[in-house]
């Protein structure tokens, strides 16, 4: 068996690692499209090392674009392979691929619109909506806990991570003839006390993982403290100083999180009389997905919506669909909260409520997740004065706030506790995968510390084989 580490290896985007088996079938561990600053990704994304028409399987660990965004554009050439996943990361694919295919029709008509006015030839978009709805033919959904044969010599088992809806670890096992291989590929892992998801399950032995580390030297706070901080940016903001709230936020997992939590503090009378506006139609219809996916949920969950059945929605809450609407948000004079896509600032609606809202010292944006170096979130993070949007220069004159706790993503000591379930001494070797280099080498130095010695940073395009 041959490992080769293509995407997401020292940094935190374009996840994918490929798996040649000692019979000649290849696998694709994820299919994550590289994100960064709008077209600039572009070249990385259309550059492959492979041919997509080789692959046999592409084993899905979640839906998030950095994982599986790039599946519609090996569709597109010649990819006919099989995608496994959990049941609930094919029914937010059905949405995200198609959003993320719209995405890259727009952005790629925006760009040619410059490009003409310099005597450039257009550019095709790196895929369609079209191709992204065409490769939904070829997802296969599996419960998690199940063992599902992928062919004669494959079997996949996915477990819980917590990380989003439906993410899961594949847990692989490989029939080479005269010994078996146990290869864990971990995707994101979540945090192990989640609002709305089942917290990470233990999974099986593994000889070999791959695993995430974005988080890999960072500590959150308690999900307690995130709620209570949440609440008073709401009250400095809305009530204070009558301003806007803009809270950037990923349409799948972030925005449910923070409408639930929202919803928890109007059910105890604790949200001030505000308007609060979802404007992400993406994120309307993911939450349609959740409420299809309860085996995703954990207890507490589950028996909240005994008490109130739609923990996604409340008496002041409003979900944006139209473009219409989304611009009337523009001239909303009134206090409010307007929760929109992307997390990282780069793409979607947010981007029109930050022009309109970044300059004015009565606002607040909020960043609840993390935001790679590259992205407008990124700069206004750390504190840039000035930030280009849509090609414009604006001050940043509202206060910025961040709440980490509402990442999707485990800290250093959580994920340490995720590989609790593992014998140190049967695993021949850890990658750290999906995270920057600064991360990475502070997460292997936990590592060693808490009993795993043998871990390893893998380089871009780096092989390895067993």
């Amino acid at each position: 068996m041959k490992i080769k580490f293509i995407g997401a290896t020292r940094e935190v985007t374009g996840s994918k690692h490929l798996i040649v088996t000692k019979e000649g079938k290849q696998i694709l561990l994820d299919c994550g499209m590289f994100q960064g600053k709008g077209m600039e990704t572009d070249k990385s994304n259309r550059h492959l090392s492979f041919n997509p028409k080789i692959i046999d399987h592409i084993v899905l660990t979640h839906a998030h674009i950095d994982h599986s965004g790039l599946i519609p554009y090996y569709y597109k050439l010649g990819f006919r392979g099989t995608i496994v996943c959990t049941n609930a990361t094919r029914d937010l694919c059905a949405n995200m691929l198609a959003d993320a295919g719209h995405i890259q029709e727009h952005d790629t008509l925006t760009f040619n619109k410059k490009r003409a006015k310099q005597n450039l030839p257009p550019v095709e978009p790196l895929f369609t909506k079209a191709d992204a709805i065409d490769c939904m033919s070829l997802f296969i959904g599996v419960p998690h806990n199940l063992k599902f044969r992928i062919d004669q010599h494959i079997k996949v088992k996915f477990t819980h991570t917590g990380h989003m809806l439906g993410s899961a670890v594949a847990n692989l096992e490989l029939d080479e003839g005269n010994r078996k291989i146990k290869l864990a590929y971990t995707g994101d892992i979540g945090r192990p006390f989640s609002r709305i998801l089942r917290s990470p399950d233990a999974f099986p032995q593994a000889d070999i993982i791959i695993m995430e580390s974005t988080y890999g030297n960072r500590l959150h706070h308690d999900n307690d403290k995130a709620d209570n901080e949440l609440l008073r940016v709401v009250e400095d903001t809305c009530v204070t100083k009558r301003g806007k709230l803009i809270i950037p936020s990923f349409s799948v997992g972030r925005t449910q999180e923070i409408v639930y939590t929202l919803n928890n503090l109007y059910n105890e009378g604790k949200l001030p009389r505000i308007e609060v506006f979802v404007d992400s139609p993406l994120a309307f219809n993911v939450t349609d997905v959740y409420r299809l996916h309860p085996e995703c949920f954990n207890k507490k969950m589950l028996q909240s919506m005994e008490i109130d059945p739609d923990p996604f929605g409340f008496k002041s809450l409003t979900y944006v669909r139209s473009i219409t609407e989304s611009k009337r948000l523009n001239d909303y004079d009134k206090p409010c909260i307007i929760i929109s896509a992307s997390g990282m600032m780069e793409a979607g609606r947010v981007k029109h409520h930050l022009a309109n809202s970044i300059s004015n010292p009565r606002n607040t944006v909020l960043v609840v997740g993390y935001c790679a170096p590259t992205t407008l979130g990124a700069k206004i993070m750390r504190g840039d004065k000035k930030v280009s949007i849509h090609g414009h220069v604006y001050d940043v004159r509202a206060d910025v706030r961040i709440i980490e706790s509402y990442s999707g993503h485990a800290d250093y000591q959580e994920m340490i506790h995720f590989l609790r379930c593992q014998k140190p001494d049967e695993l021949k070797q850890i990658y750290l995968v999906h995270g920057n280099l600064e991360a990475m080498d502070f997460f292997s130095e936990q590592l060693h510390e808490s009993g795993f010695k043998h871990v390893k940073i893998p380089d871009v395009a780096e092989e390895v084989e067993y």
